[in-house]
């Protein structure tokens, strides 16, 4: 399966867009940002201070990062989903990356055929340091939603 346009457009509501560059908060350097959080190990652009793209770069960039997420998701998942649990699950991918989705208990329940107990283990994925942090249990609580609304 493949992110639809509505998947891309909730993976940009939450990850936000910026057509110039920026340091990371935490290092006021490297890893540069731009886009929807691209940076350079994503291995699609050299991100560097002072760049600037377009709108449609920026999408561009979006779905060409977005294949090794849908590969995951494929991979991890063994039953058939509806586009809007594959967003959702992209959505997550994206965020925590392929390793710990293909691990995480959204996608163990999920095989097992407990759609609402996948849901529900996104919001698992809500902590930063062991702190629930409230824009991630808000994005959480938005893909659990978009997961079980066809």
């Amino acid at each position: 399966m493949k992110t639809s346009e509505k998947g891309i457009e909730f993976i940009i509501a939450h990850e936000g867009l910026r057509l110039q560059s920026y340091p990371d908060p935490a290092t006021g350097g490297e890893p540069w940002t731009i886009g929807v959080g691209l940076t350079s190990a994503a291995g699609i652009i050299d991100v560097k201070p002072g760049m600037k793209i377009t709108l449609q770069q920026a999408h561009d960039y979006l779905v060409a990062s977005l294949h090794q997420y849908e590969k995951a998701v494929n991979e991890a998942v063994t039953v058939p989903l509806e586009q809007n649990e594959f967003d959702a699950l992209v959505s997550l991918c994206f965020n925590i990356g392929a390793a710990n989705l293909k691990h995480s208990t959204v996608v163990k329940k999920l095989n097992a055929g407990d759609r609402e107990g996948a849901a529900h283990a996104f919001l698992m994925w809500d902590k930063a340091n062991h702190h629930v942090m409230a824009g991630l249990h808000r994005r959480r609580e938005d893909e659990s939603h978009l997961f079980l609304t066809a």
